[in-house]
């Protein structure tokens, strides 16, 4: 889903810096343009001294709902998945209202400098002059006071979630050092194998006398190497790969890049040795390991920043959702179906 930022993570979308929600904004504030007019409005939703309404709801769930129906889905599966969109919408929804609640019982404002900046910096992101901006809002059938407002509701959040969450979370040298030593996957050099190969193909179909035979004329190959033939050389004489007259030259791979029985077949090979005939989706196949290097890593300074950010973001979402849940609790809700 295209909008799925917007209107399916509303809680990142509190915390995730407020430039998010403001290029988001467009697709909120646009999403309900195609509703009739003659939908029949109702509550649908009660948040302690607030309510929620169907055209608001409808207007956050119309183009979601969109993409469902264009699955064409049988009408049970279709009415399903709309019910559950409908209802995550629903959920989101009545977050931001309690979210607004407490904006307002904390006394927190926005000026109208702050949403100029906000704007202005919005502009510069997309390279927009105002003239762009306001072309851009028209086509959405957005007015510039209706997005002003939406951005200002944006700010109101941010600096909620700075208040209540952000200000109260430190990511420590420990936690960094940490989160680096159990993620060598990310962050450690990984060994990388120049390959050639030797392919004999074999049709899936081939009997399994035929295809003996085409494993017999690979032995013989094997054999050949094994007495000093020139791997290059037997690559163009007898393999049926397309890098054949390359003499078999493959290229540089680490092993999760590669088939597994291929990976097997090389883990354990020094430079210049030769895998042992290795079936795989193309045919049976023989691997040179020309040479293996060291490629990548980063060291902890290098990405020390990044892991910040990264822990940051986590502890936040975390308490966040902690937070909600906690106003949950405390709030009287009712959802009117």
């Amino acid at each position: 889903m295209k909008n799925k930022v917007y209107s399916f993570t509303v809680r990142k979308k509190f915390f995730s810096g407020i430039f998010l929600g403001l290029l988001a904004t467009f697709v909120s504030l646009s999403a309900g343009i195609a509703i009739s007019a003659e939908v029949v409005d109702r509550i649908v939703a009660i948040v302690n001294d607030d309510i929620i309404r169907l055209v608001e709801l409808d207007k956050a769930a119309f183009s979601f709902e969109e993409q469902v129906r264009s699955k064409k889905y049988f009408a049970d599966k279709e009415n399903e998945e709309i019910y559950k969109i409908r209802m995550e919408i629903l959920n989101n929804l009545i977050d931001e209202k309690l979210a607004d609640q407490e904006i307002r019982n904390s006394g927190i404002f926005v000026d109208e400098r702050e949403i100029d900046n906000a704007i202005e910096q919005v502009k510069a992101m997309n390279y927009y002059s105002d003239e762009d901006l306001r072309r851009a809002l028209t086509a959405s059938g957005v007015s510039m006071e209706e997005y002003r407002e939406e951005i200002k509701h944006q700010i109101l959040r941010n600096k909620l979630v700075n208040i209540k969450i952000k200000s109260k979370i430190i990511v420590t040298d420990t936690d960094i050092k940490s989160y680096y030593d159990n993620h060598p996957e990310k962050y450690a050099s990984k060994q990388k194998y120049q390959l050639r190969n030797i392919l004999m193909t074999y049709p899936v179909t081939m009997d399994t006398q035929s295809k003996q035979a085409v494993y017999s004329r690979m032995e013989g190959v094997l054999r050949q190497l094994g007495e000093g033939a020139t791997f290059q050389e037997m690559a163009q004489e007898i393999s049926e790969a397309m890098n054949a007259s390359d003499g078999g030259s493959l290229g540089l791979f680490s092993l999760d890049e590669l088939n597994v029985n291929i990976a097997e077949a090389i883990k354990d090979l020094n430079p210049g040795d030769v895998s042992l005939i290795t079936d795989t989706d193309q045919g049976y196949q023989i691997f040179l390991v020309e040479k293996k290097e060291e490629t990548g890593g980063q060291a902890l300074s290098e990405v020390t920043e990044e892991i910040s950010q990264l822990l940051y973001e986590e502890s936040v979402n975390e308490k966040f959702q902690s937070w909600v849940e906690h106003l949950r609790e405390d709030a009287h809700i009712k959802i009117i179906r």
